[in-house]
């Protein structure tokens, strides 16, 4: 489960803990959605150049496997929205994001500090991992946290950030976590990756 929401506070992420190599292929099913859609929640016509898959994980470390996957098509200045209730597995998904980018410390909630930093160890862009439950959302409260990181430089990683921080970029990357609901040990998890802007327009292909 993740942690309540609780004490907030900026700080960067405690020291050692090397790089994870990625791994070999990511699990689940890939089921293509229609190019030029609106995003799944967003109005018909508010999004344009948006292009899905949906992916089915079924532990969480194919979900971290996936998150490792995924570390190899971002780059600097690189946008990803998490969605989900509570443990449907962004935090898990981030930790495997953090192994694939080779960055300094482990990749926990931030829910108590609202933003961690983990800085590069392999010379590539530093992990911004965002709790945005408390955020009223935007750059300047982004810019308020005063992480020593600039944010153009670095992948950023929002959980709760739904309609609060899409103004960060035009390009991002949404990602849906669906889990089954009710007192379950299921799980399996239907993942939603939505690439929206011109930057993600080849997504398909670079996860195929």
């Amino acid at each position: 489960m993740e942690a309540p929401h609780d004490n907030p506070a900026a700080e960067t992420a405690p020291d050692p803990a090397g790089p994870t190599a990625p791994g070999p292929t990511a699990p689940g099913t890939i089921a293509p959605g229609p190019a030029g859609t609106a995003a799944p929640g967003e109005p018909a016509g508010a999004v344009p150049e948006a292009v899905s898959l949906t992916l089915t994980v079924t532990s969480p470390e194919q979900m971290r496997e996936l998150g490792r996957r995924l570390a190899g098509v971002l780059a600097p200045g690189d946008l990803v929205m998490l969605t989900g209730e509570l443990g449907a597995g962004k935090t898990t998904l981030t930790r495997g994001l953090g192994e694939g980018l080779g960055v300094r410390g482990a990749v926990t909630s931030p829910t108590f500090v609202i933003a961690r930093v983990h800085p590069s160890l392999t010379g590539g862009p530093a992990l911004v991992h965002v709790d945005a439950y408390r955020l009223g959302g935007g750059l300047d409260e982004m810019e308020d946290l005063d992480l020593d990181v600039s944010l153009p430089e670095s992948v950023v990683v929002v959980e709760w950030g739904d309609g609060k921080v899409e103004e960060l970029s035009d390009d991002r990357l949404r990602v849906l976590i669906d889990r089954a609901t009710g007192d379950t040990d299921d799980e399996r998890r239907e993942v939603t990756l939505v690439g929206v802007g011109a930057r993600w327009a080849g997504l398909r292909a670079e996860l195929s």
